[in-house]
C-alpha cells in the first residue's frame, strides 16, 4: 500500500530559481570562510593581549561576575555556564578545559585563574576533577589583564547573537603573550610561543619604551631566553636568537637532574624539573619500556615520589657497577628528559596573522598600552570635565542662594524654574538640573568650602591628564612606570638554566665502573664500605687521627670483584664489591662516614655477627679461625664461585667463632686469649689445613668455665701489642674496669693445646678479662659508637696487673 505524502504543495505565488554555482568556487568560499573563523575566533592569539578568544572571554565573565582575588570562590561549571551562554557558543568542555590550563602553575608562568581542588598534574598523568567539582576565582594577575576596561580603553563588539558586548582585546597590564606563551592549530598555520620571566620582559619593554630603535641584541640581553613554568635546563641559544630575530627556532631543554646517595647501597639520579609539559609518569614508562627491551642499562628501579606539598621527585636508582652520569646521558639520549622546542610565533595583528620576532612582539604590546593609557586618560579627564561643570554651577548657585531660592519658589513647576535660572546665573541645563536636584542640606556653608576644594583638585586632575595626553613623553613614562610597578610587585626568579653550549656538560665515562683495585674495610660497628686504590687504609704514617670508627677487617680486592665475609656461625657469605659504598677521600686517618651497615648487603641470623673479610683467592694460604670452646682451624682456601653461602667449619653445639683472619705468608703465630687471663701463642705451621667441613683441632687448653674471648693471627716480624681489660662477671659497670697495653714480644711461645701464660693480674673485685685483642701497632680503642678512646701507658711486665681506664673501650684493632 503507498504512503500519502504529507509535503504540502508550494503557493501559487512561487517562483522556482535555481542558481548554478560552481563546486570548486563555492568550496573554496566556505573553506576560507571556515580557515579565517578558526584563525580569528579560536585558534591563534592577538599580538596585543596574548589571549584567545576563549580566554578573553574567561577573563572578562570573571570580572563581570566579581570574581576577585578577595571574593570567595564559585563553582567552575558556574563561570562555564555564563561564558557559554552569554560570549562563547561552543562546548562546554573546551572551556573548561581553557579555564583549568588558566589556573596550572606548571603550564603558565603567571596563572591567571586562582583554582581550588584538583587541576590535574604535570603531562596530565593525573587529569582535573570534573567542573562541578572544581572552584575557582580571579588571581591577582587577571585583574591586571582587565584594570580599566571600564573606562574606554578598549573596543567592544557584539557577541554570537547581539544580546552582549565583550572586548575585541583586553588593556593588559603586561605583556602577556611573551609572559604566559600560546600554543594552538589553526588551518595552514600553527603558533607554538615559549614562557618567559615576567620580570626580564617588563624591563625589555620598558627600554623599548625609552628606546625606540634599541636592537635586538639588546633587547636578548635583557630577555636572554625563554623562562618555563617547570624550570629544567635550555641546551644551546642559537635557536632561541634565531627565534627573536625571525620568529623562528628551536632549543633543547633537559631536566634537572642530580646524583644523590638513595640508599644505603645505591647512588641514584634524583629529577627536580622536567622538560615543558613532560609529567613524570611519562618519563617512568618510558624508562620501564627501555628497560624491558634491553635498550637501557644499569637502571635498578624508578620510584616517582612527587606529592603536591613537596613537588616533582622521581628517583632513578643506579645499579652498582654503573655510572650514573653515563646512565643520565643515557637517559636524555632515549627518554623524554630532553625535548625540543619549537618556537613559531604567530599571532594576530590587526586581525592578520603574522610571524614576529621578540622587538616585533613587545612593539606591538608598546603601541598597544600606549593606546589604552591615552584612551584611559581622555575618559579620565572627560569624567573629571564634567563633574567640574556640576560643582562650579552649585558654586554659583550658593554664591546667591537666598536669589536661587525665591526663583524656584516663584515659580510654577520645574520647567519654569530652570529656565529662569538660566536666565539669571548664565547656567547650562546640566547645572540647572543638578542645582535643582540637590537638596537643601547639600547647600550649607561647610559643602560650599568642601566643593571649593573638589573643585580645585578636579581642576589639577585635568591639568594633569590633558599634560599627559598632549606630551608623548609624559605619556611614555606613564607607561613605563606602571610596568614597573608590576614587574615589583609580581616578579619572580627565574627557574630555567640556561647554557650556551648545544652540548650539556654530561661527563663522558664508560657507563659501567671500570674494575680498580680497592679495599674493602669492616669497621668494629658494622659498616662496609671500599676505598679508590689498593694502599692500606690505616698506614701509620697518616697524618693526625681524626674521629673515626675503628677499622676491624680490610682486603684488597677489584671493584667489580667479590670478597667473603666470615660470621661467628661459620659460615663464608659472598659480598659483591661494587654493591659497597666507596669512601670520599679525605685526609689523616681514615674514617668510615660513609659506610653502610652489613645488614643491607647480608641477611645474618639472630645473635651471628660478622668477624672478618678475605679475598677468595685459592692461591692464598687460606683462613685461620679460632672458637669459644678452644678449637683453632686452619681452612683450604677453595671456594666454589656457583656457591653464595658456604660452611669454613663444623662448629660444636654451643659453640661459635670468636675470632678468624687470613693469613698472608702462613708465617704469622696464631693467638689465643681466654676469659682466665691466659695467653697462648704458636706458629701457624702447627695447625694442619683442612677441608672446608672439618671441624678443627684443639687449639688451647682451658679451664672449667673459661673461655676463648680473642683469637687472631700476628706476623711476628713486625711490632705487634697485646691489649686486654679485665673486669668483673658480676657487674657491667666500664668505670671499674683496668686495662693493659703490653708488647707481643713479652709472650712467649708455647706448644698447640696447652694453656699459654698469664697475660695480666686480676686485681681485688676482678675475676675476668671481658676484652682483649693482639695485632700490629699502633693500637687503636673505640666506643661503642666508634669515637676514639684513649689507651693507657705501654706496661712492659707481662703478667702485671691493670691501670683505671679513662674512657670505656668496647672495640679494638690496629693497622690492617
Amino acid at each position: 500500500m503507498a504512503r500519502r505524502s504529507t509535503k504540502s504543495p508550494p503557493p501559487d505565488d512561487f517562483e522556482e530559481r535555481i542558481l548554478d554555482i560552481d563546486v570548486v568556487d563555492e568550496m573554496q568560499g566556505s573553506y576560507l570562510e571556515y580557515a579565517y573563523s578558526v584563525i580569528y575566533s579560536r585558534a591563534l592569539p592577538d599580538a596585543r593581549d596574548g589571549l584567545k578568544p576563549v580566554h578573553r572571554r574567561i577573563l572578562f565573565q570573571m570580572h563581570s561576575m566579581g570574581l576577585r582575588p578577595e571574593r570567595p570562590y564559585v563553582k567552575c561549571a558556574r563561570v562555564v555556564g555564563e561564558v557559554m551562554g552569554k560570549l562563547h557558543p561552543h562546548g562546554d568542555t573546551a572551556i573548561y578545559d581553557a579555564l583549568v590550563r588558566m589556573a596550572q602553575p606548571f603550564s603558565m608562568r603567571v596563572p591567571l585563574v586562582d583554582g581550588h581542588g584538583n587541576f590535574g598534574s604535570l603531562g596530565n598523568d593525573d587529569p582535573p576533577a570534573a567542573m562541578r567539582y572544581t572552584e575557582c576565582r580571579s588571581a591577582s594577575t587577571a585583574g591586571l589583564m582587565v584594570d580599566s576596561i571600564d573606562e574606554g580603553t578598549v573596543d567592544f563588539a557584539p557577541n554570537y547573537d547581539g544580546s552582549e558586548q565583550e572586548p575585541l582585546t583586553l588593556p593588559a597590564a603586561y605583556p602577556n603573550l611573551l609572559v604566559n606563551g600560546a600554543s594552538g592549530i589553526a588551518v595552514g598555520m600553527a603558533t607554538n610561543m615559549a614562557p618567559h620571566n615576567l620580570g626580564e620582559v617588563i624591563a625589555a619593554a620598558r627600554h623599548l619604551i625609552k628606546h625606540p630603535g634599541a636592537d635586538l641584541e639588546t633587547l636578548m640581553r635583557l630577555v636572554p631566553g625563554p623562562d618555563l613554568p617547570t624550570g629544567g635546563r635550555i641546551i644551546g641559544l642559537d635557536g632561541v636568537r634565531d627565534a627573536y630575530a625571525t620568529g623562528r627556532g628551536s632549543f633543547k631543554i633537559r631536566a634537572t637532574v642530580a646524583v644523590e646517595q638513595v640508599t644505603a647501597r645505591r647512588k641514584g639520579l634524583v629529577v627536580t624539573e622536567l622538560p615543558f609539559a613532560v609529567g613524570p609518569e611519562k618519563v617512568v614508562s618510558k624508562i620501564k619500556d627501555l628497560v624491558s627491551a634491553k635498550k637501557l642499562q644499569g637502571i635498578a628501579d624508578v620510584k616517582d615520589l612527587t606529592d603536591r606539598e613537596h613537588g616533582l621527585r622521581l628517583v632513578i636508582e643506579i645499579k652498582n657497577g654503573f655510572n650514573p652520569e653515563a646512565v643520565l646521558s643515557q637517559l636524555y639520549k632515549l627518554t623524554p628528559m630532553e625535548e625540543s622546542f619549537g618556537i613559531n610565533n604567530v599571532a594576530l595583528v590587526d586581525g592578520q596573522p603574522l610571524t614576529l620576532g621578540l622587538k616585533e612582539l613587545l612593539e606591538v604590546y608598546v603601541d598597544h598600552r600606549f593606546d589604552v593609557v591615552r584612551r584611559r586618560s581622555e575618559f579620565r579627564r572627560g569624567k573629571r570635565q564634567d563633574r567640574l561643570h556640576l560643582v562650579e554651577g552649585l558654586l554659583v548657585a550658593l554664591l546667591d542662594i537666598d536669589e536661587v531660592i525665591r526663583i524656584i519658589r516663584a515659580s510654577e513647576n520645574s520647567t519654569e524654574a530652570k529656565q529662569a535660572l538660566i536666565g539669571r546665573f548664565e547656567l547650562s541645563e546640566t547645572q540647572t538640573q543638578y542645582i535643582l536636584d540637590t537638596p537643601l542640606r547639600r547647600l550649607t556653608k561647610f559643602d560650599r568650602l568642601e566643593l571649593e576644594g573638589e573643585r580645585d583638585r578636579l581642576r589639577a586632575e585635568i591639568e594633569e591628564l590633558t599634560h599627559i595626553l598632549e606630551s608623548d613623553t609624559e605619556l611614555r613614562k606613564l607607561v613605563s612606570s606602571e610596568l614597573a610597578a608590576v614587574a615589583k610587585q609580581h616578579g619572580t626568579p627565574r627557574r630555567t638554566e640556561l647554557l650556551e653550549s648545544a652540548d650539556a656538560p654530561v661527563a663522558t665515562v664508560p657507563l659501567e665502573v671500570a674494575d680498580d683495585p680497592c679495599r674493602v674495610l669492616l669497621s668494629s660497628t658494622g659498616l662496609l664500605a671500599r676505598t679508590a686504590g689498593d694502599e692500606s687504609p690505616l698506614d701509620s704514617s697518616a697524618g693526625k687521627r681524626v674521629k673515626h670508627d675503628v677499622v676491624v677487617s680490610a682486603v684488597p680486592a677489584t671493584t667489580r670483584g667479590e670478597i667473603g665475609a666470615v660470621t661467628s656461625y661459620g659460615r663464608l657469605l659472598r659480598l659483591t664489591v661494587v654493591d659497597l659504598p666507596q669512601l670520599p677521600e679525605t685526609t689523616g686517618a681514615p674514617h668510615l662516614a660513609g659506610g653502610a651497615q652489613v645488614s643491607e648487603f647480608l641477611t645474618l641470623d639472630p645473635g651471628e655477627r660478622l668477624l672478618c673479610l678475605t679475598t677468595l683467592d685459592e692461591s692464598s694460604p687460606g683462613l685461620a679461625l679460632g672458637t669459644e670452646q678452644g678449637i683453632v682451624k686452619r681452612v683450604v682456601p677453595d671456594y666454589p664461585t656457583h656457591k653464595e653461602e658456604l660452611e669454613v667449619i663444623g662448629l660444636k653445639e654451643g659453640d661459635r667463632v670468636v675470632g678468624a683472619m687470613e693469613l698472608r705468608t702462613g708465617d704469622e703465630d696464631l693467638v689465643f686469649i681466654t676469659s682466665e687471663g691466659q695467653l697462648l701463642r704458636y706458629q701457624a705451621s702447627q695447625v694442619r689445613p683442612q677441608g672446608r667441613a672439618a671441624g678443627g683441632v684443639a687449639g688451647v687448653k682451658l679451664s672449667p668455665d673459661a673461655k676463648v674471648i680473642s683469637f687472631s693471627a700476628v706476623d711476628p716480624a713486625v711490632d705487634a701489642m697485646v691489649f686486654t681489660v679485665a673486669g668483673s662477671q658480676g657487674t657491667l659497670d666500664d668505670s671499674v674496669r683496668t686495662a693493659k697495653l703490653t708488647p707481643f714480644d713479652q709472650f712467649p711461645r708455647k706448644g698447640r693445646a696447652t694453656g699459654g701464660v698469664r697475660c695480666q693480674r686480676f686485681l681485688k673485685g676482678e675475676d675476668c678479662l671481658v676484652l682483649a685483642w693482639a695485632g700490629p701497632s699502633p693500637a687503636r680503642a673505640a666506643t661503642a659508637k666508634g669515637t676514639p678512646a684513649a689507651l693507657p701507658e705501654v706496661d712492659p711486665r707481662r703478667d702485671g696487673s691493670g691501670l683505671p681506664l679513662t674512657t670505656p673501650v668496647a672495640h679494638l684493632a690496629g693497622p690492617v
